[in-house]
C-alpha cells in the first residue's frame, strides 16, 4: 500500500465567522467547527484505527482542538509543532479583514514572489512561511510511521503539498491548493517506485452535507483563502 499522509485543515473557527484576520491569531473552533472536528476524527478512525498512525498539529488552538479529536479516535496523542501554524500576518492578526485588505500589497505577476513584502509590519513573506512548513514536514517524514496525520491551516496546506512533491521553495511561488475548512487531503507514496502523488485533494465528504464552512478572505480583493 505504501505510505499515506492525511493533511487536515482545521474546521470553522471564530475568526472566520467574526470576519477577522487569522494567521497566528489564536481563535478557537466554533460549535460547528467542533462538530466537524469530531466528524474528521470518525472518518480517519474508520481508515486508520489500529494502524499505529501518528498525529502532528499546529499548536494554535483551532488546530490543536481538531488534532485532539483525531488523536482520540486513533488512541494516541497529538504532537504540537508551532512550525505548522498558518502564515503570520503580523500586526493585522485579529483585526477586521477589511483593515488588512486596505493595506495589503499583492505579489508581482512575474519575478520573485516568495520574498515579496506584502506591506504589513511583522508579517512573514511566503518564503519564510514555506521554509518553516518545509522544516516541520521534512522532520515528520523522517519518522518511520507509514500513516501520518498532519493538522494545519488552509494556506499552510499548499506548502505541505509542495514539500511532499519535492518542489523547491524558490519554485513554489505560484503554487496554490484551495481547501475548505475541515477538509482531508491524502498524500500517497507507493512502496516500489516511491513516487508521490496527491491522491485526494480537500475531501469534505465526511462532513455529510454541512460543508458551507466560512473561509478567511486574503488581503486585497476579498478572494477566498482558508486559514
Amino acid at each position: 500500500m505504501g505510505r499515506r499522509i492525511y493533511v487536515v485543515t482545521h474546521p470553522e473557527a471564530t475568526h472566520h465567522v467574526d470576519g477577522l484576520v487569522g494567521g497566528w491569531h489564536d481563535s478557537d473552533l466554533t460549535a460547528r467547527g467542533a462538530r466537524h472536528a469530531a466528524a474528521i476524527g470518525r472518518a480517519l478512525g474508520d481508515v486508520l484505527a489500529g494502524r499505529g498512525a501518528e498525529v502532528f498539529s499546529s499548536d494554535l488552538l483551532r488546530a490543536r482542538r481538531t488534532a485532539e479529536a483525531v488523536a482520540a479516535a486513533l488512541n494516541t496523542a497529538p504532537v504540537l509543532d508551532e512550525r505548522l501554524r498558518e502564515k503570520s500576518y503580523g500586526v493585522a492578526e485579529g483585526r477586521p479583514q477589511s483593515w488588512l485588505d486596505a493595506r495589503f500589497i499583492p505579489p508581482p505577476v512575474t519575478g520573485d514572489r516568495m520574498s515579496h513584502d506584502e506591506g504589513i509590519p511583522g508579517a512573514e513573506t511566503k518564503g519564510e512561511f514555506a521554509a518553516r512548513i518545509y522544516s516541520a514536514v521534512d522532520e515528520i517524514l523522517s519518522r518511520p510511521a507509514q500513516d501520518i496525520v498532519i493538522v494545519t491551516h488552509g494556506f499552510a496546506l499548499t506548502y505541505v503539498i509542495t514539500d511532499w512533491l519535492g518542489v523547491p521553495i524558490a519554485h513554489a511561488g505560484r503554487a496554490g491548493f484551495t481547501a475548505a475548512p475541515g477538509s482531508i487531503t491524502t498524500l500517497a507514496e507507493d512502496d516500489y517506485f516511491h513516487n508521490r502523488q496527491v491522491s485526494v485533494l480537500a475531501d469534505v465528504s465526511h462532513l455529510a452535507g454541512d460543508t458551507a464552512a466560512a473561509t478567511d478572505r486574503p488581503a486585497g480583493g476579498g478572494r477566498a483563502l482558508p486559514g
